[in-house]
């Protein structure tokens, strides 16, 4: 061991006196997490919480399931404050509460074996100011919440469930009959056309075309009227500073499952992220204009997007200008999603300075996901990828989609979402996106529905993509629409059905051993639009692409 790393690990070790365990393992584990980050990344600071411990049984909690216990945990919160800090334990046993308000210098610790299950009385979570999906907005009260803290931790083994099912409305068509019959006989009311389980009038009178997950409503009335609709990410964390999230599982969100939104040092590890997979906006991890931020050993298993980073939607986006960056994603499993990694829809403060490695998809819809549209604004920049293992991807290993309506990747049909978008361009501003300087490598993805799409605007091309060292096994090909200055060396695509590679309105695209296999391997590849290739240090011959006569043959070379 180095000098240095002697001494920062005497200095974390004092630093963990107070209730965080800070093993030397644990140090040259999270010293390694920075090892072959690209970019200049600062060191993430860990939570000081004080050697203080109180149990919440001691305010007369009562692990029956049955019991609310929402007094006692905020008692047991309140006597540790005013200790200064320290650890809150949650011993094992089933804990029922509302709402959990976190403070500063606090460490809310569930032993292995406890159960933390919120309580499902939507009137005990008021109406709160607050962002969701990138707005501004107002959203029932978090069951975990915390704003303007400073060190602050969830730790242990137990584990918190949000209760989500009993929020959540469902379509007829996610469920076998039996789960249909007994959803209805646990209460709440059917759409009109019978199709649609709802929780409540106040969640149907909600869910309106107009009304997409964040309602344009003008005041807190009209909020109210449709309160039960507006169902809480269940962990939000606004604006702290040195926030550590190591151990526990947290499963069943009403919505997205994990927001910090704008905090910085920010480490989240050894997390077993779950909801169900037809859960709507069961997100796993939705990272918001945060900066400097680990997170690595964490398995998602989850209904919407898994890891997701965002930064702030539309307008309001472009005023907070936050962007999400310095973040480190590494050793982290996805089992369900509708995205292994992903960047968007909402990323209009910008997107920079990303390392994610050495991670494992395993069945998500899409792989390695980006998605934006106009209006939206915001940079994404700097992100590098590598060590990425996919099997059995339904739709795209990998799709950046500049054109996102809100779909999903696999339809309720089982077919894949929209391809192509055939429009003209549109005057430059500051609403529109750009995604560019993208990295990826050693990437290997088998059993996909579709190896590849990337698709830019007319008017921002997407910009500077590299793939080296990747191997993408799928049903179909990959289709590129709107880019250039594309570099990839090392590529190979094997598909069952089409052309391996199809090409629109790009330029700068350089091909360097390139390994194409499909069908038909005397048809490989087509190539339409304002387009030029290079295929000049690749084994493809002329007979195996299909020019059109709008692309020429002066503007595609060949070996």
């Amino acid at each position: 061991m180095s000098f240095g790393k002697l001494v920062l690990v005497g200095v974390l070790t004092i630093l963990g006196a107070g209730g965080l365990n800070y093993s030397t393992p644990a140090i040259e584990e999270q010293q390694g997490i920075y090892e072959g980050v690209e970019f200049d990344m600062p060191r993430v600071l860990e939570p000081n919480i004080p050697d203080y411990t109180v149990s919440i049984a001691s305010f007369g909690a009562v692990a029956d399931g049955m019991t609310d216990n929402t007094d006692a945990f905020a008692g047991a919160i309140a006597q540790a404050t005013q200790k200064g800090g320290g650890k809150v334990v949650v011993p094992r046993g089933i804990w029922l509460t509302g709402p959990i308000t976190l403070k500063s210098n606090i460490n809310l610790h569930v032993e292995a074996g406890a159960l933390v299950v919120f309580d499902d009385d939507f009137d005990k979570y008021p109406l709160v100011a607050t962002s969701f999906e990138g707005l501004e907005t107002y959203r029932c009260v978090s069951p975990i919440n915390g704003k303007n803290l400073s060190n602050v931790a969830i730790t242990g083994e137990g584990t918190f469930d949000g209760s989500g099912d009993s929020w959540r409305a469902i379509k007829k068509e996610k469920l076998t009959e039996g789960q249909w019959k007994r959803k209805i006989k646990s209460g709440g009311i059917l759409s009109d056309d019978k199709q649609t389980w709802y929780p409540s009038e106040k969640s149907k009178k909600g869910d309106t075309a107009g009304n997409f997950n964040v309602p344009d409503l003008d005041t807190i009335e009209e909020f109210e009227a449709v309160k039960d609709f507006l169902r809480p990410v269940m962990v939000s964390l606004i604006s702290c500073n040195k926030v550590l999230l190591d151990g526990p599982t947290f499963q069943n969100s009403p919505a997205w499952n994990l927001h910090p939104l704008m905090c910085e040092n920010v480490i989240l590890r050894n997390l077993k992220i779950r909801n169900p997979w037809y859960s709507q906006n069961g997100d796993g991890l939705d990272l918001e204009s945060c900066k400097n931020v680990l997170i690595y050993n964490n398995t998602f298993d989850v209904g919407d997007d898994a890891i997701c980073i965002k930064s702030g939607k539309n307008e309001d986006g472009l005023k907070r200008a936050i962007p999400t960056e310095n973040v480190v994603i590494k050793k982290n499993t996805v089992f369900h999603g509708h995205g292994g990694f992903v960047v968007g829809s909402e990323m209009s403060g910008g997107v920079k300075n990303m390392h994610v490695s050495n991670c494992t998809f395993i069945g998500t819809d899409c792989g390695l996901r980006f998605k934006s549209t106009r209006g939206r604004g915001g940079v994404v920049e700097n992100i590098f990828i590598s060590n990425i293992d996919m099997i059995n991807i339904e739709a795209e290993a990998i799709r950046f989609n500049l054109f996102y309506g809100g779909e999903s990747p696999v339809g309720s049909d089982g077919e894949v979402g929209k391809t192509r978008q055939k429009t003209d361009p549109v005057p430059v501003t500051r609403t529109t996106p750009s995604f560019k300087n993208i990295s990826m490598k050693n990437i290997t993805s088998t059993g996909a529905g579709i190896a590849g799409f990337f698709q830019g605007l007319p008017e921002m091309k997407l910009q500077n993509i590299t793939l080296e060292n990747v191997v993408l096994e799928a049903n179909r090909g990959i289709t590129i629409i709107d880019a250039e200055a594309f570099d990839w060396s090392g590529v190979t695509i094997k598909v069952a059905k089409g052309k391996p590679v199809t090409l629109f309105n790009t330029s700068q695209m350089n091909f360097t051993n390139l390994t194409l296999s499909g069908k038909n391997d005397n048809a490989l590849i087509n190539v339409y639009g304002d387009s030029q290739v290079d295929f000049s240090n690749s084994t493809i011959k002329k007979g195996q692409i299909f020019i059109s006569k709008e692309v020429g043959m002066k503007n595609v070379k060949f070996d």
